[in-house]
C-alpha cells in the first residue's frame, strides 16, 4: 500500500473511493480542455495571435456549375418611370405609359439567357409573350408583347431585312374586306402617334420573301401580353424604339 505524504490524514472509511473519483474526474476534465486547446491550435495562426480566417474550399466540382458573371448593366434598362416617360421623337410627342397598369414581367429588363441563341437573334415566345434579344455574354433584354389573335400567327426563323421609323401602315385588301373603313388607308396611313405600327417596325422576311408579318410599336399599350392583334408583334412605343436602336441589318428572327 502506498504510503502517504507526511502531514496528510489518512482518509476515513469510505473516503479514499471518493478521492479516487475526484481525481479521476479532475484528470478526464483537464484531459478534455487540452484537447480542446490543442484543437484550436491546429487552425493555422497569425503571427499577432489573431483568429485565423477559415480555409474553405471552393474548388467546383462537376455537380456543382461555376457562379456566372453578374447581370450586365445597361444604361437605357432603368426604373420605369424613366424607361416609360414622355418623349419627343422625330417631332412626335411620345405619351408616357402608365407602367403600373403594365404587369412587371411585361417591362423592359436584362435577364438571364434561356434561348441558346447566337448573340444578336431576336427570340419571340407566343406562350409568354415576350421577346428577347440575346446579348453576348449570357445575357438578354427582354420585352413584353402582344401576339397575334389564334388564325392569325406565324412562326418559324427568318431575318429581318430592314426597318423604318414612324412607318406608314398599309392595310392588306383582306384586313379591308374584314373592316371596310379601313379603306381610306388603302394607300397608306402615314407614320404618327395613332398610326397602328407605332414609332418603328422591323420587316421580317424568309427566304428573302416578305412573310407579312412585323414587330412593330404601338400606341395601345394595354394589348401588351395579349392576343389581339392581325398576326404581327407589338411593342409599346418605348419598347420598339429601344430595340431599334440596338438592331443591326439582317438579324436573325425566331418566332415560336
Amino acid at each position: 500500500m502506498r504510503e502517504l505524504p507526511q502531514g496528510l490524514t489518512p482518509p476515513r472509511n469510505g473516503d479514499a473511493i471518493e478521492t479516487d473519483l475526484l481525481l479521476s474526474r479532475r484528470a478526464v476534465l483537464s484531459g478534455a480542455g487540452a484537447l480542446a486547446l490543442l484543437g484550436i491550435a491546429g487552425c493555422s495562426t497569425s503571427s499577432d495571435g489573431a483568429m485565423p480566417a477559415l480555409q474553405l474550399d471552393n474548388t467546383v466540382t462537376g455537380s456543382v456549375p461555376p457562379m456566372r458573371p453578374a447581370i450586365s448593366v445597361d444604361k437605357n434598362i432603368t426604373s420605369p418611370d424613366l424607361m416609360y416617360a414622355a418623349l419627343t421623337d422625330n417631332g412626335f410627342n411620345v405619351p408616357e405609359v402608365p407602367y403600373l397598369k403594365v404587369k412587371p414581367e411585361f417591362r423592359r429588363q436584362i435577364v438571364v439567357d434561356t434561348t441558346g441563341e447566337a448573340p444578336g437573334t431576336i427570340v419571340v415566345h407566343l406562350k409568354e409573350r415576350m421577346l428577347y434579344l440575346v446579348q453576348p455574354g449570357g445575357d438578354a433584354i427582354r420585352y413584353g408583347v402582344g401576339i397575334g389573335k389564334d388564325g392569325f400567327r406565324w412562326s418559324g426563323r427568318a431575318n429581318i431585312q430592314y426597318g423604318r421609323e414612324w412607318p406608314t401602315w398599309t392595310p392588306p385588301p383582306e384586313m379591308i374586306q374584314r373592316k371596310p373603313e379601313l379603306v381610306k388607308w388603302q394607300g397608306g396611313q402615314p407614320g404618327g402617334l395613332t398610326n397602328p405600327l407605332g414609332a418603328r417596325a422591323l420587316y421580317i422576311y424568309q427566304d428573302g420573301k416578305d412573310t407579312g408579318y412585323r414587330i412593330h410599336g404601338s400606341p395601345e399599350w394595354w394589348s401588351i401580353g395579349q392576343a389581339m392583334s392581325s398576326g404581327c408583334v407589338r411593342l409599346i412605343n418605348q419598347d420598339i424604339i429601344d430595340l431599334y436602336s440596338r438592331v443591326s441589318k439582317k438579324n436573325p428572327v425566331v418566332v415560336m
